[in-house]
């Protein structure tokens, strides 16, 4: 039986990251990809234009018409835009018992500079669903903000993946991104390190809700996260090396 998975996230006009990604990500990785938007952006490669918020009532409904008819093998999170939405979405995961295999990506400020996550929501965010999440997977100037802790190296990384840890978060992946492509995880014992396969140069559009994405797909098929956070950083390279040269502004990755 085909293994099935949740995204709950924007969803990105230009197809390039959020719903759209997660969803493609789910089918290449052989899982069924059901979907919460938590919002509806207007957005291209160069920028995102405008954002409309969901009800958090409705994003709840959402996740509710889905967890009591198939079993949800994982869930990860993306762009909730909201404390309000945080808040809902802590709740359901909860009542549902989808917190096993929860992947939360704390996406706050899109690679353009738009606020995707309300200030007044980082704390919701901190307090309410990070703690129940297996494992948290922000990028730098994202860990810096959740942690405090300002990030110029590897060591640095770390203390911040450590500061995250004691959130409540099983596991946290911290991505290094354009800064050095290099990615700490910290499971509370032991950190990991990994270093790139490959750096190609240009931004890329969608690498996060990408990586994100793919870990819950290998979670879904029964993985263990180190295997998974392998097997998504595999899958996201090829991405990266195959990716579309399409508008004026960052690259799309192809799935």
């Amino acid at each position: 039986m085909m293994k099935v998975a949740m995204t709950i996230a924007g969803s990105d006009s230009i197809g390039g990251a959020g719903i759209q990604a997660d969803l493609k990500t789910f089918y290449a990785l052989g899982v069924h990809g059901t979907s919460a938007i938590t919002a509806v952006t207007a957005q291209n490669t160069a920028a995102v234009e405008g954002a409309y918020y969901l009800p958090p009532e409705f994003v709840g409904q959402q996740i509710e018409a889905v967890a009591k008819d198939v079993p949800v093998a994982a869930v990860k999170t993306g762009m909730l835009a909201s404390a309000d939405i945080v808040r809902e979405v802590a709740r359901r995961v909860k009542l549902h018992g989808l917190d096993a295999n929860l992947v939360v990506d704390p996406v706050l400020v899109s690679t353009s500079g738009h606020l995707l996550l309300d200030n007044d929501a980082v704390d919701v965010l901190k307090h309410e669903l990070i703690p129940l999440a297996l494992v948290i997977t922000p990028n730098i100037p994202e860990a810096e903000v959740l942690s405090g802790k300002k990030i110029k190296d590897i060591e640095n990384m770390k203390e911040a993946a450590y500061l995250l840890h004691k959130l409540g978060a099983r596991n946290v992946l911290v991505k290094g991104g354009h800064a050095n492509a290099v990615d700490v995880l910290f499971d509370g014992t032991e950190y990991r390190i990994y270093q790139p396969e490959v750096r190609v140069p240009g931004s890329f559009h969608g690498t996060g809700c990408t990586l994100s994405a793919a870990i819950a797909a290998e979670l879904a098929k029964g993985g263990n996260l180190v295997t998974a956070v392998e097997k998504a950083k595999s899958y996201v390279t090829g991405c990266i090396k195959n990716h579309l040269h399409l508008g004026q502004g960052a690259f799309m990755i192809k799935h």
